[in-house]
């Protein structure tokens, strides 16, 4: 079954099943959804899909990860239909439609060292790229991944963060928290303050970005200092974005759409819009 439903509407979503949910954090889950045939559509890293549960609503949301047979989900708790998905359990049916957005330029990407930098629930859509790099791996050269969040419990993804990130060949990763705890040995510093620590270089480097808007705003000052060009700097933007489909009109700025020309611009591509992102 298609995520698009066969009467041909773009908007009617297609059926799925939950077939695993992951505790990553006290108010972040992953959702393993699939269909009877597999993944409900094909999704290259950085797109999105509206997921949508009967009553209450739809939202668009990063795949966080494309599986031979499911899509995965990471979805923060924070309002009405969030509250909702973190309360059904395995076996649940839901709606999907996508895949929306034009996602990271993985090919032009190709023979370059990576640089990722994750905020909180920002390391979602980040992971559909780092895991795609290890996926192809031949064709990326040094990757380095700087991730922080607000503490130990809100670090998505520990596993991968903490165990099968760092044995990857030529893989660097550099996890921070933002305030002292017991228990905690490693780096302790918010993300833009840790980045220039490490300094890394812009040589044959491309920078992927994605947090909550100050750090974003912090780390693109950080890389302008630390001599990467704005063709070297790609982030992503995740606002208002209703019908997917541009016809809403949501998530206009300027003269583009979020959810069609984005989410994913480089520094050069968003300096070229109106400063409302």
């Amino acid at each position: 079954m298609s995520g698009n439903c066969s009467c041909g509407n773009p908007l009617v979503p297609g059926i799925a099943k939950v077939v695993d949910i992951i505790d990553e954090t006290p108010d972040v889950k992953t959702f393993y959804v699939t269909t009877d045939n597999g993944i409900p559509f094909p999704v290259m890293p950085g797109q999105l899909a509206m997921v949508s549960l009967l009553p209450v609503g739809e939202g668009m949301f990063s795949v966080s990860w494309q599986a031979d047979d499911h899509l995965e989900f990471a979805i923060r708790r924070v309002g009405v239909l969030t509250d909702a998905l973190h309360e059904i359990e395995i076996g649940q049916k839901i709606g999907v439609r996508g895949p929306y957005g034009n996602g990271f330029p993985v090919k032009e990407c190709e023979g370059k060292n990576m640089l990722f930098i994750g905020g909180g629930i920002g390391l979602a859509p980040l992971r559909s790229f780092i895991k795609y790099c290890f996926k192809n791996r031949e064709k990326y050269g040094k990757i380095q991944i700087l991730y922080g969040a607000r503490s130990v419990a809100d670090l998505c993804f520990k596993r991968e963060l903490f165990e099968e990130w760092p044995a990857q060949p030529d893989t660097q990763v550099f996890i921070t928290i933002d305030r002292p705890e017991p228990g905690w040995d490693g780096k302790v510093a918010f993300v833009p303050t840790y980045l220039e620590e490490l300094n890394p270089s812009p040589e044959n480097t491309i920078a992927v970005i994605c947090g909550p808007p100050i750090m974003i705003k912090l780390v693109l000052k950080s890389m302008e200092k630390m001599g990467f060009s704005d063709e070297q700097v790609i982030t992503t933007l995740e606002m208002r974005m209703k019908c997917g489909i541009g016809k809403c009109g949501r998530c206009n700025i300027g003269s583009e759409y979020i959810c069609l020309d984005g989410p994913v611009f480089n520094l050069a591509q968003l300096k070229q819009l109106p400063p409302e992102w």
